[in-house]
């Protein structure tokens, strides 16, 4: 439980984020950001672990680096575990989010606007309560409910 826990921590303020930029803004490269936010859904997961065990692992690029600058192994250890589970959610939550926030009333978002609410007033007060059901609904997505209880 520990494990979804962190990876749903570390995982979620950035779908939103990453949701955010992908349902509100249109800029060059949108399109392979989204390809590389959904890529670990095209891949199979024996791929996707594999390529993080590249990336991560204490000869990889930036698991030397982690292991060298912070003294941080992540390979074959629950962090990795978590890091694991984050990047095979990632997707899934960005996805959940994103379809939310684009069906949310942009007239409510301006309304405030109007009405003088600052950036994060409204990215607070009326963005995500909006999304909140859809985020709270893919809040454990690597969780099973029977694990809960124990």
């Amino acid at each position: 439980m520990a494990v979804a826990a962190r990876a749903v921590g570390f995982g979620l303020p950035l779908a939103v984020a990453t949701a955010w930029v992908l349902a509100r803004y249109r800029f060059p490269g949108r399109q392979l950001l989204n390809a590389v936010v959904h890529l670990p859904l095209v891949l199979p997961p024996v791929v996707t672990g594999w390529l993080l065990l590249i990336l991560f692992g204490i000869r990889g690029p930036i698991g030397s680096l982690l292991l060298e600058w912070f003294g941080v192994r992540l390979a074959f250890t629950t962090a990795g575990a978590s890091l694991a589970c984050a990047v095979m959610t990632f997707p899934v939550m960005v996805r959940a989010v994103r379809l939310s926030l684009e069906a949310a009333d942009p007239g409510l978002e301006q309304a405030a606007r109007t009405l003088g609410a600052g950036w994060s007033d409204r990215f607070i007060n009326v963005i995500l309560p909006l999304a909140s059901p859809v985020t709270i609904a893919s809040w454990p997505p690597t969780l099973n409910h029977s694990e809960i209880f124990i």
